[in-house]
């Protein structure tokens, strides 16, 4: 199996500066997902609980802000709040990693806010939030797509992670909020959900965000949709200090590469004290979730 963090991204996948932004975008067939497991597990396992995983398995370095204690409380916590999957995808592609999401939320260092299954489906004719149940300890349910509700929800899920592990820092991670936007209506606009982003982003030490990128909801800008879109896109990638961006082959596909990732410094990496190296690279994602990255002629 590929190492749970390719060599190659290491570097990138600790825990990010103070303050700092990092954008992962992708397109259609080319999603982040797999980045995203790999920030969980970078920054929520420990080294022996990720070794105890697999005997056969590469031992990795504890990851950066964590610490060796056998399963005690790390340097950092996670918030993650996704708009277009469920806990159970999240859980299922982190255990392959050897990272146990429930353990994590039991011990009070990861905190899931579920806005896919709740929150078309159960707010009033008047847009007033009802409260729904999650099933476990450190979920939510969003249940509104209001700017309110929502900053209310996260900063919330903030609170409940940051009580757990005072002087913890706390990595705040948005999965595709471009799908809230887009199905949110009249309800956010796009500054309205950066106003709420940046809100929460002031409560805790980093934060990472994923947005699709595809040319069509970026480049034309003819409906609403798409200029609220881009302006979400290019606004989020000035105010990043990094990004990371996914895309399929130039000549389509190919059986021993799924993609290409692009690392770029942000509109901000001028103030970060760390450079950005620009560099693009190949990615080959395996059918048990390993992921193998690697320099082109490879």
């Amino acid at each position: 199996m590929a190492s749970r963090i390719p060599p190659l991204l290491e570097s990138y996948l600790g825990l990010p500066q103070e303050a700092s932004l990092i954008l992962l975008s992708g397109v259609l067939g080319s999603t982040t997902n797999w980045l995203v497991h790999r920030y969980l597990y970078s920054l929520l396992a420990s080294s022996p609980s990720s070794s105890s995983s697999s005997a056969s398995s590469p031992s990795l370095p504890t990851p950066r802000g964590a610490e060796d204690d056998g399963g005690a409380q790390h340097g950092v916590n996670v918030v993650l709040v996704s708009f277009m999957r469920d806990y159970a995808f999240w859980k299922d592609g982190a255990g392959r990693l050897g990272l146990d999401l429930d353990m994590s939320a039991k011990r009070g260092s990861f905190a899931f806010v579920d806005g896919l299954s709740g929150l078309f489906t159960s707010a009033s004719p008047s847009h007033e939030a009802r409260p729904l149940m999650a099933n476990g300890p450190g979920r939510r349910v969003l249940s509104a797509a209001t700017p309110q509700h929502l900053r209310t929800e996260l900063e919330d899920a903030v609170a409940q992670v940051q009580a757990a592990g005072p002087g913890l820092q706390t990595v705040f991670i948005v999965d595709q909020s471009d799908l809230l936007l887009a199905a949110s209506g009249d309800d956010m606009s796009s500054n309205e959900l950066r106003e709420v982003l940046l809100q929460v982003r002031e409560k805790v030490h980093s934060t990472i965000v994923t947005l699709s990128a595809d040319e069509p909801l970026i480049a034309s800008q003819t409906t609403s949709l798409e200029k609220q879109h881009a302006s979400l896109v290019l606004s989020l990638a000035h105010e990043a200090q990094l990004v990371m961006s996914l895309r399929m082959l130039d000549t389509g596909t190919a059986r021993d590469v799924s993609g290409v990732l692009r690392i770029t410094p942000g509109g901000e990496s001028s103030d970060s004290s760390t450079p950005v190296e620009e560099r693009e690279l190949l990615y080959l994602v395996g059918g048990d979730g390993g992921v193998r990255v690697f320099e082109r002629g490879q």
